[in-house]
């Protein structure tokens, strides 16, 4: 609330927002009235003596007629509604106009009756009509924009929270996906005794640290993003040792690039998961990753053995399904992803346009 704004400020108060639309409107059509003529004076009297009927019309009209008959399907009453609303305020303008503002500006007139005035309704609704309801129409126009305002920004919002839950349940959907084949490769280790058993525990936390409690921001600093792949692939070269060499090369403007989190661990699980596992010759895996404050480039290359078919390496598969919503989502038409899958190997390419996501 310390920083809201001037017009925030208005706009929460609707009684002062009444009051500025009468002001302004009143002001606008006296300073065009005078310039037209060169006087002020009869004109500022004839407009503040017509003044109450053509509020009565705009309120009558926006927050009656409208709403409840019209909008409500009652046709055939609000055209009644309307009718006798438009002769009886006209026919009441006129009388203050002849009645109120004439005698004060005006020596040289014939004053009409109030019969001979509510007789002539060619007049009323040729002259009186339009001046009368001058304010209503402006109104309704302005109670127009600012209801499809209103309905396209609670959508927007309606549509962001809908994002917002799908990405929680894709990243949530990371985690299980994660730590399941983790745990699988932690409990061979603990068949087979090995020394390494303590290494991936200890590594296992740090990277569930982050996952279940720093990824669930909107976005992150690029170096913690580097800093949980690095931790992955040391975790499964732990498990794999020898049979797999793996090359992460990474350069970045500046530590603060912000992007969203967990977008590239998928890719780099896949390589380990579909180029080493089964593996009978030594497996390869070459990661590389630039970064900066205008574009991520994201490339990654593993070998696979020939017998290898997966679905999910052809895009079918929960990994790059949910990979490619998460784009969708958090890169909308900022985004190309490549794929090329040989007999032998599995490359992806990602770029990420960093600009145009902050300026959606």
């Amino acid at each position: 609330m310390k920083n809201e704004s001037l017009v925030d400020k208005v706009l929460r108060r609707r009684w002062l927002t009444h009051l500025l639309f009468w002001d302004v409107l009143f002001t606008l059509f006296i300073v065009l009235a005078s310039l037209n003529t060169g006087v002020t004076k009869p004109h500022f009297i004839t407009y503040l003596a017509t003044l109450p009927t053509q509020m009565i019309a705009a309120y009558l009209l926006n927050y009656y007629q409208i709403p409840q008959l019209l909008y409500k399907k009652r046709y055939v009453l609000f055209a009644l509604s309307l009718l006798v609303s438009i002769y009886v305020l006209s026919a009441l303008s006129r009388i203050s106009v002849v009645y109120i503002a004439e005698p004060l500006v005006r020596t040289d007139f014939e004053q009409e009756s109030i019969v001979e005035i509510l007789t002539d309704t060619s007049y009323l609704f040729a002259i009186y009509f339009t001046s009368t309801y001058v304010y209503a129409f402006i109104m309704m126009l302005i109670k127009t924009v600012k209801t499809r305002f209103e309905e396209r920004q609670k959508i927007q919002l309606l549509q962001k929270e809908k994002a917002t839950n799908e990405l929680k349940f894709l990243k949530g959907q990371i985690q299980p996906h994660f730590l399941f084949n983790t745990l699988n490769n932690l409990y061979s280790l603990t068949l087979a005794k090995s020394d390494l058993a303590p290494k991936v525990v200890l590594k296992l936390s740090e990277l569930l640290d982050f996952i279940l409690y720093q990824s669930h921001q909107e976005t992150i600093p690029i170096s913690k993003e580097i800093e949980l792949l690095e931790g992955f692939i040391e975790l499964e070269s732990l498990r794999y040792g020898d049979k797999v060499a793996v090359n992460f090369q990474h350069t970045s403007e500046n530590d603060y690039i912000q992007v969203s989190p967990l977008l590239l661990l998928p890719m780099i699980e896949n390589a380990f998961k579909h180029g080493v596992s089964g593996s009978i010759k030594k497996a390869e895996i070459r990661i590389n990753l630039q970064v900066t404050s205008e574009e991520l480039n994201f490339e990654i290359y593993n070998t696979k053995p020939n017998t290898l078919v997966s679905k999910e390496l052809k895009g079918n598969g929960i990994g790059n399904v949910n990979l490619k919503r998460q784009l969708e989502l958090n890169y909308p038409n900022a985004h190309t992803l490549g794929i090329n899958e040989t007999s032998t190997s599995y490359q992806v390419t990602l770029t990420l346009q960093l600009n145009r996501r902050s300026n959606d």
